[in-house]
């Protein structure tokens, strides 16, 4: 038996839906269904009621620059003690295996092309410190579990996900996301222009989610493998670039206004995925060009059926 943490999340819906197309049995567990993983109790009594043989990962209290930034003691938190929680049940119920995501943000801030090797090569970005540092913990507590308990946990390294479902609104949202739900209500809006956060000089890789999902199942069944694994093909585009193919795809038709007010991030984020796609014997498959359109009908689709009550 599977247990999907996060389960009603971005990434746990995604997720769920791949395991039941594959016919894979499964139980689900989020905040909303009644389980804090924060809670060491709640954790416990979850893992003692059901049988289970693995557990993927999807639960994180998580958002972007802006939401860190006033968030960071939440962010920390939270996210530490979900994963303190985790690995403790994971011991104590005898899980086979945990699959452990984690974001790009815990490579340091100064590098290009993230590389395993260069996980410990220098501090986080400031901007994402708070959060990258507290999933870069959940691989430390990962390997110390390992080394003292022989806890099987697969630990990936998964690019800034985006796509149907995600979070919609300008705090919570990554760059992506908030500029889609910006064009889209400037275009409804009649707004001659939109301002983008930042230089639009950032260069980032984004994951489809449902390459995101992909990439957490097929993690269930390869060799143990105690170092972090990248997902990713190596490839990004800057911000200004995304933000004209948001505009494209949109429709919209008036400017882009860059505030360089506004804090960048790290100047570059893609990950080298050559180690991921040798182990998983897959490399995420779903372009940019066919994301975004994707995620941009589905948010038009669903402000229309919250506008009209649907």
């Amino acid at each position: 038996m599977i247990l999907v943490t996060g389960a009603t999340g971005f990434l746990g819906k995604r997720v769920c839906r791949k395991l039941e197309e594959r016919g894979l049995n499964f139980v689900r567990t989020s905040l909303s269904l009644g389980t804090d993983l924060r809670n060491q109790q709640e954790t416990e009594a979850l893992f003692a009621k059901a049988q289970l043989d693995y557990v993927l990962n999807c639960a994180a209290y998580v958002g972007g620059i802006q939401f860190g930034l006033k968030h960071s003691a939440e962010l920390f938190r939270n996210n530490m003690l979900i994963c303190i929680h985790l690995l403790e049940a994971c011991r104590n119920f005898g899980v086979k295996r945990l699959v452990n995501p984690i974001s790009n943000c815990a490579y340091p801030g100064k590098a290009r092309l993230f590389q395993e090797t260069e996980f410990w090569d220098g501090a986080l970005d400031e901007s994402v410190q708070f959060y990258g540092m507290a999933r870069k913990m959940s691989y430390i507590g990962a390997l110390a579990y390992q080394k003292q308990y022989g806890l099987d946990t697969v630990n990936l390294v998964l690019s800034n996900m985006y796509g149907p479902e995600d979070h919609f609104k300008e705090e919570r949202s990554h760059a992506l996301g908030a500029l889609i739900m910006k064009m889209v209500q400037a275009k409804e809006k009649g707004e001659p222009a939109v301002t983008v956060w930042g230089t639009g000089k950032p260069v980032r890789e984004w994951l489809y989610v449902d390459d995101g999902a992909e990439a957490m199942i097929r993690a269930l069944d390869i060799q143990p493998y105690s170092d972090i694994i990248n997902i990713g093909v190596a490839s990004g585009v800057s911000i200004r670039e995304l933000a004209e193919t948001i505009k494209r795809f949109v429709g919209y038709a008036g400017e882009l206004h860059y505030d360089a007010d506004k804090i960048d991030g790290a100047p570059y984020k893609t990950v080298d995925g050559r180690i991921g796609e040798a182990l998983l014997g897959w490399r995420p498959e779903v372009s940019l060009e066919q994301g975004i359109p994707k995620t941009v009908a589905w948010y038009i689709e669903n402000r229309r059926h919250e506008h009209e009550g649907i």
